[in-house]
């Protein structure tokens, strides 16, 4: 290991103090001369003293910056489940109506997960999921009721005499 005087400090102090941001560069601020307008306003020399909010230094006016937000079109870290194969189940065993509405949803919940449109894709997922229920409840039931329609018939025929 090579001795500490041989280090180079200011190389490594230069990794722990980050520059200023760009937007944050006053060189050559503010500008010499009076604002020229095309409309033909002729107020004030920029920076002189006026009816306006001072900021830090004398002639500079306060500015409020808000942060940037950046808006993405990318899909979503965690997509919300489009459950469109329940919906397909649902469409072609159950409740064939509810299962197209189930089906659209499912669709809809699937493209807003790949343009990142977060609230969309939760609304119609839960759409899809509340339909594709409704629809396996129907079909339960319309398949509870079959079953049952069969056994009455069944019981009810073999009590009844035959004809000679």
């Amino acid at each position: 290991m090579e001795p500490q005087e041989n280090w180079n400090t200011s190389e490594k102090s230069k990794l722990l103090q980050p520059g200023p941001p760009p937007y944050q560069d006053h060189s050559g601020y503010p500008p010499q001369g009076n604002f020229q307008s095309t409309s033909g306003y002729q107020g004030q020399p920029y920076g002189a003293p006026g009816p306006h909010i001072q900021g830090p230094y004398q002639g500079h006016p306060a500015v409020t910056v808000q942060p940037a937000v950046y808006l993405t079109n990318t899909p979503l870290a965690y997509p919300l489940p489009d459950y469109l194969g329940y919906s397909i189940f649902t469409l072609l065993c159950c409740c064939f109506p509810l299962g197209i509405v189930a089906l659209i949803y499912s669709i809809n919940t699937r493209n807003a997960n790949m343009t990142g449109q977060q609230q969309i894709a939760e609304k119609n997922s839960k759409m899809a999921r509340t339909f594709n229920h409704i629809a396996l409840g129907i079909g339960l039931a319309i398949f509870v009721l079959y079953i049952v329609y069969i056994i009455v018939v069944v019981v009810h025929s073999k009590h009844q005499p035959t004809p000679p």
